[in-house]
């Protein structure tokens, strides 16, 4: 690991490096100002993005005003990825109360194409950006049922319900309604089920012996699979299936596509198989999902754990591809859109 300092992840007990500010984007000028910050405030999160020392408002509503009139998209960028979400939702306010005008609306005339639509997801609430991913995935003809489940799967209950309530006032409709409209079958059932998602501890031996016995079962039941794996805790689950791939010498989802192929109930062997990995390892699972590289997914999964544990996904990109996740962002994407994601992900490994 490249960085000085370095925790242990909770998840992966795996040293994981706190990351720097993203120097190389920024002037000498801007070192200055931004850079000097105590060390000791890295510690103690999992996320690569941190609150901005000397966090000033003011000072920030001037720079985006000069930047947005030289079309300096740099300074933009530099500007917005380098606040936590708190700060640019204070930012926002402070910029509508001293000019009169939207943050977004002037952020609009001065970026364009990828960039911008990056930009303006940071400064959505999370709960917010998370229902926008969630109608985005079922906007239009056919649904992105791969990002539904990378939502759903890897929010607490908590945050779903956040998500649900930011869903209703930004579409004025109802997610498990829609939700319920656009999939059908099990499928629609698993995802409704997450969206209630409940995090009970019950019973270890319980739970392990209904989900063995259905197993051993003629015909499949998917309701049980269902029944547990949403309504229990995380650390509860994995102390379950652990002991289910000791019982039956496979790990789980492999047992799962089996159980549940064919044709006709392919999107449910999908979440299930989903939700299962992202009970056993949710940071191995967003970095499988990186490696596709595909522009969408990779800004999704940035801005959604940029403050919260993608310390943990870098560790685990890096264990499952030899490479580390800033370098192949440098390499797979150019340009200003570049700089704006490595500027989030924040650090070589």
């Amino acid at each position: 690991m490249k960085d000085k300092l370095c925790l242990t992840s909770a998840q992966t007990q795996t040293p994981v490096c706190p990351a720097q500010p993203a120097e190389s984007h920024w002037t000498m000028s801007d070192r200055t100002m931004e850079a000097d910050f105590d060390t000791d405030m890295w510690w103690g999160t999992l996320g690569s993005v941190r609150p901005f020392p000397n966090f000033r408002p003011e000072k920030d509503i001037a720079d985006i005003q000069t930047a947005c009139q030289h079309n300096d998209v740099a300074s933009l960028v530099r500007i917005i990825t380098n606040r936590d979400n708190a700060q640019r939702q204070s930012l926002a306010k402070a910029y509508l109360s001293t000019t009169s005008k939207k943050l977004t609306a002037d952020l609009k005339k001065a970026l364009h194409g990828d960039v911008e639509t990056l930009i303006l997801d940071l400064l959505l609430t999370p709960e917010q950006f998370d229902a926008q991913r969630l109608h985005q995935a079922m906007k239009g003809v056919g649904t992105d049922e791969e990002t539904l489940l990378e939502v759903l799967c890897t929010r607490s209950p908590l945050q779903l319900k956040g998500i649900a309530l930011a869903y209703n006032k930004m579409y004025k409709k109802d997610l498990e309604k829609d939700l319920d409209g656009e999939t059908s079958g099990d499928f629609t059932k698993l995802l409704l089920a997450l969206v209630r998602k409940e995090a009970g501890m019950g019973s270890v031996k319980q739970d392990f012996k209904h989900l063995s016995e259905e197993l051993k079962a003629e015909k499949a039941n998917v309701s049980q699979w269902i029944r547990i794996l949403t309504t229990r805790h995380p650390d509860h689950l994995k102390r379950v299936l652990m002991r289910l791939e000791g019982h039956i010498g496979q790990p789980v989802g492999e047992v799962l596509q089996k159980r549940f192929g064919g044709l006709a109930s392919g999107d449910l062997k999908l979440g299930l198989t989903t939700l299962v990995q992202c009970i056993q390892n949710p940071a191995a699972y967003l970095a499988k999902r990186l490696q596709s590289m595909k522009g969408a997914i990779v800004q999704g999964v940035l801005v959604s754990h940029c403050e919260e544990d993608l310390l943990t996904v870098r560790v685990a990109f890096l264990r499952a591809t030899g490479t580390s996740l800033y370098s192949t962002l440098q390499k797979r994407f150019a340009g200003v859109f570049q700089s704006a994601l490595l500027a989030l992900c924040r650090a070589e490994d």
